[in-house]
C-alpha cells in the first residue's frame, strides 16, 4: 500500500501544541466503499447481539470493533464470568442469542463453568468467548440469509450527517423540533447519518503482530488516517445498501446505525445531547451524592489479566511504577482477606474441572495450571475522578482539544490515563504474588504467593503479548438523553427511581431533598397516588411505595442485576496514599428489581436513523450502575438490531413507533410482538400495571 506523506497546516500544528490531543491528518480517498442496510459500531456483547437479530432477519450487516475479537465484556475486555442474578438464570429468562452462547459454553467445555469459579455460574477463557460468538454469528447468517461483513482493528473517524429524506406518503417526515436540554446541546429537526468514514489498520511490513503493545501505545495511531511506522490503513467508506430495484421508493432512512461502542464515541462524535458521570440529586435521582453532578466521576475501568497457578514458586520483577501505585492496592474487607478466596472467584480454568468442593471458597483448593481473571476493585479497577484524569472527555474537553472538528476525532479518550490503568493493573499482579502491604486493612495482612505466572502470548487467554485485556472493561460511558416524551419534557432518560429497591424513608432524604422535592419523590413512588401526594391530600408517610420497577410501554428489552458502583476516587491521581472512594457515590447501592430497557432510551435526539445499544442507553449514573452486565448488553443489542430491522422494512423512524405515547402505538405493539415471539423478551413474568409486587431477587 502507497504511504502518503501529508503536511499539516500550520492552524493545526498550532493547535496540536496548545492541546495534549493528536490530531488527524487530512483523509485521503477512501480505499473502499462498503454497503450496508445496518453498521454497528461496536462488536461488543450488545453490537454482536444487534448483528445477531439484523443477521436473522435476513439483512446486510457491517460489524466494526477497535479490537479483532467480538464480545466485549466476555472476550476483549476480558471480563469473561456471566454476571446473573439467581432467578433470572433459574428460569432461563434470557434473549435468544444469550441463551444460545450459554449453551455454546456448555458444548464447548461439556459444563457451563470450566473454571469452577464462584463469583458465576459461567466462567471461560476469553479467547473461547470470541470463537463461540463468532461462530453464532456466522450460523445466523446462514439461517436468515443474512451477509456479516466484520470490520476487525477499525474506528469510525468521521460521520456525514445530513438532513432528511424528504416525507413519502406521509412517512419519514422530519423529526419534531427538540427543545434545548438541561441548558445544553440544542436540538433542532431531525438528520441522518449519511456515511461513515472509518479506519482499519493492520501491522506495517516487518513489524510485530497486533496485539504485541497495550491500547495506550497504539490508540491513537489507530485513529490517524495516515500510515506509520506500526500499521498501515486502510480508509473504508460505509454506506447504504443500494436498493436493485428500479421502482423501489424512497424510504424515510435507507439505512440504520447502532452506536455500541463501549464508552459511547459515536454519540460524541455526533454531538447529540448526553449525560457524562455523576447526575444531580433530584427526586428522580435521590441517592446522587451531588447536588450538581460532576460529569468527571464515572465508574472505574478496569484492565483484567489473567494469572496461572505453578507448582514451584516463580521468580517476580519488580515494576519500575510498582511503589507509585502499591498505596492503593487491597484486599478492601476483611472477609475478602484471602488469596484462595481471590483466585478461585473469578477462575477461568481449572486444571481439575472434576474436583469436588466445598462451601467456602477460602478453602478451594488451587492447582498448578488453574488461570484465574482479576478484576478487583482495590486491585486493577482504577479509578480517576478529576478533569485533570478523567478517561472519557466531556464535551468541553473534546471542543477544546479539537476532537469535535472535522477529522479531529481520537477517540474521546485520555491516553495518558489508558496508560496509567495498564500499570496499575501489572502493578496489582505483582502486589498479589509478592505484596505485602493493604491501603485499606493494614499490616500484617497481606501475605506473599509466589507461585504464580503472569499469563503472556498471542495464544494465552487475553490473546495479548502483553498479558492484559485488548480493552479494558468498562462500566460507564456516555449515555444519551432521549427525546422529551410524555411524562418526561426535560428528555427522556431511565432513574433510579424507576428500578430501586432502596429504602427511601431513611434520614438521608428529608435531609437532603427539600419539602417539595421530598413530597415529588413519594409521588413518584406511589404510582396511581400521585396525584394526592402532589396535591397534599396524601402524606409521604401515607405512601405505600409499588414494589417493582417501573412499567414502560415501550420496553423492548430486560435486565436486572444489583446497583452496583466501583466508584472514582476524591484525590487526582487515584494511586495517592490514603485516597478515599468520592464520598456519597455509593448511596444508591443496593438491589434493584427487574427491570425493563424501553425503546426511547435508545433513541437519541437530533438523529433519526441511529439507534443506541448497551451503556450509552439513556439512563442516570445510578440506573447505569445495574444496566451493565452481559445479559442486559445483550437485550439491548437484540432490540436495537430487530427495530432497524422492523424500521427499515416498514419505512419507519423509531422515533415514530412512541411519539404518540400514552396512546396506543400499534406499529410499536407489533415491534413488541415480534421481539417475544422471536424469543427476546420485552418483559418479566406476571409484570403488569395492575401487579404492584414483583418478588424476583
Amino acid at each position: 500500500m502507497k504511504r502518503l506523506l501529508t503536511s499539516l497546516s500550520l492552524s493545526l500544528i498550532l493547535l496540536e501544541s496548545a492541546f495534549p490531543f493528536a490530531i488527524a491528518a487530512p483523509p485521503r480517498q477512501a480505499d473502499k466503499t462498503e454497503e450496508c442496510e445496518i453498521l454497528v459500531v461496536g462488536g461488543g456483547l450488545s453490537g454482536s447481539a444487534a448483528a445477531y437479530e439484523g443477521l436473522l432477519a435476513g439483512k446486510t450487516v457491517c460489524l466494526t470493533d477497535i479490537t479483532d475479537w467480538v464480545g466485549g465484556q466476555i472476550s476483549a475486555q476480558g471480563t469473561s464470568a456471566l454476571d446473573e442474578r439467581p432467578t433470572q438464570r433459574k428460569l432461563l429468562f434470557y434473549p435468544r442469542g444469550y441463551l444460545e452462547f450459554r449453551k455454546r459454553i456448555q458444548e464447548y467445555y461439556d459444563r457451563l463453568n470450566p473454571g469452577k469459579c464462584w463469583v458465576s455460574e459461567s466462567c471461560f477463557l476469553p479467547r473461547d468467548g470470541h470463537k463461540l460468538l463468532f461462530d453464532i454469528l456466522k450460523d445466523a447468517e446462514n439461517r436468515g440469509n443474512g451477509k456479516l461483513k466484520w470490520f476487525p482493528s477499525t474506528v469510525i473517524k468521521e460521520l456525514e450527517i445530513t438532513p432528511p429524506n424528504p416525507p413519502v406518503n406521509g412517512g419519514g417526515q422530519e423529526s419534531p423540533v427538540i427543545p434545548p436540554v438541561n441548558g445544553g446541546e440544542k436540538g433542532g429537526v431531525g438528520k441522518v447519518i449519511q456515511s461513515a468514514i472509518a479506519i482499519q489498520h493492520l501491522p506495517a511490513k516487518n513489524t510485530p503482530p497486533l496485539n504485541t503493545e497495550p491500547l495506550s501505545q497504539t490508540i491513537e495511531d489507530s485513529y490517524r488516517y495516515e500510515n506509520s511506522n506500526r500499521f498501515d490503513k486502510s480508509i473504508i467508506r460505509f454506506v447504504p445498501k443500494k436498493s436493485r430495484k428500479s421502482n423501489q421508493k424512497p424510504k424515510p432512512a435507507d439505512w440504520y446505525v447502532i452506536e455500541a461502542t463501549e464508552t459511547g464515541e459515536l454519540v460524541a462524535l455526533a454531538d447529540v445531547p448526553y449525560r457524562l458521570g455523576i447526575d444531580s440529586r433530584t427526586a428522580l435521582e435521590p441517592s446522587s451524592g451531588t447536588e450538581s453532578g460532576d460529569a468527571y466521576c464515572t465508574q472505574g475501568f478496569t484492565y483484567t489479566f489473567g494469572m496461572e497457578a505453578t507448582k514451584e514458586a516463580q521468580t517476580h520483577t519488580l515494576p519500575s511504577f510498582y511503589q507509585q501505585y502499591a498505596p492503593y492496592y487491597s484486599y478492601e474487607l476483611q472477609r475478602l482477606a484471602s488469596f484462595p478466596l481471590v483466585f478461585t472467584y473469578r477462575r477461568i480454568k481449572s486444571a481439575k474441572p472434576d474436583q469436588k468442593l466445598g462451601t467456602n471458597p477460602r478453602e478451594y483448593p488451587i492447582n498448578p495450571g488453574d488461570i484465574s481473571m482479576q478484576n478487583w476493585t482495590w486491585g486493577n479497577d482504577y479509578r480517576p475522578g478529576t478533569s485533570q484524569d478523567n478517561l472519557i472527555y466531556t464535551r468541553e474537553q473534546l471542543q477544546e482539544g479539537g476532537q469535535l472538528q472535522p477529522g479531529g476525532w481520537m477517540g474521546g479518550l485520555r491516553t495518558e490515563t489508558l496508560r496509567k490503568g495498564e500499570e496499575n493493573a501489572i502493578g496489582f499482579f505483582y502486589w498479589l504474588a509478592q505484596g505485602t502491604t493493604d491501603s485499606q486493612l493494614g499490616d500484617n495482612v497481606k501475605k506473599p504467593y509466589p507461585n504464580l505466572r503472569y499469563v503472556t502470548g498471542l495464544k494465552s487467554p487475553m490473546g495479548t503479548v502483553h498479558g492484559l485485556s485488548k480493552y479494558p472493561y468498562m462500566r460507564e460511558g456516555r449515555r444519551i438523553i432521549g427525546r422529551p416524551s410524555y411524562g418526561r419534557p426535560s428528555g427522556f432518560t431511565v432513574w433510579e427511581t424507576d428500578i430501586s429497591r432502596n429504602n427511601f424513608r431513611d434520614d438521608y432524604y428529608t435531609s437532603n431533598l427539600s419539602a417539595e422535592e421530598y413530597r415529588r419523590l413519594w409521588a413518584i413512588l406511589s404510582g396511581i397516588n400521585a396525584p394526592s401526594v402532589l396535591a397534599e391530600t396524601l402524606s409521604p408517610a401515607d405512601v405505600k411505595p409499588r414494589s417493582r420497577a417501573f412499567i414502560f410501554p415501550d420496553s423492548v428489552g430486560i435486565g436486572h442485576y444489583a446497583i452496583d458502583f466501583h466508584p472514582c476516587m476524591a484525590q487526582s491521581p487515584p494511586e495517592t496514599p490514603g485516597n478515599k472512594e468520592r464520598e456519597g457515590t455509593r448511596k444508591a447501592q443496593g438491589q434493584a428489581y427487574p427491570f425493563q430497557v424501553p425503546l426511547r432510551a435508545m433513541i437519541p435526539q437530533k438523529i433519526d436513523n441511529m439507534l443506541v445499544a448497551g451503556k450509552s442507553i439513556a439512563t442516570s449514573h445510578t440506573a447505569a450502575a445495574a444496566y451493565r452486565v452481559h445479559s442486559f448488553e445483550w437485550s439491548a443489542g437484540a432490540a436495537a438490531g430487530t427495530t432497524a430491522a422492523f424500521a427499515l422494512e416498514n419505512g419507519i423512524l423509531p422515533y415514530q413507533l412512541v411519539d404518540e405515547l400514552p396512546k396506543p402505538e400499534p406499529q410499536l405493539e407489533a415491534l413488541q410482538r415480534r421481539l417475544d415471539r422471536n424469543g427476546n423478551p420485552t418483559a418479566f413474568p406476571n409484570t403488569s400495571i395492575f401487579n404492584q409486587r414483583q418478588d424476583w431477587q
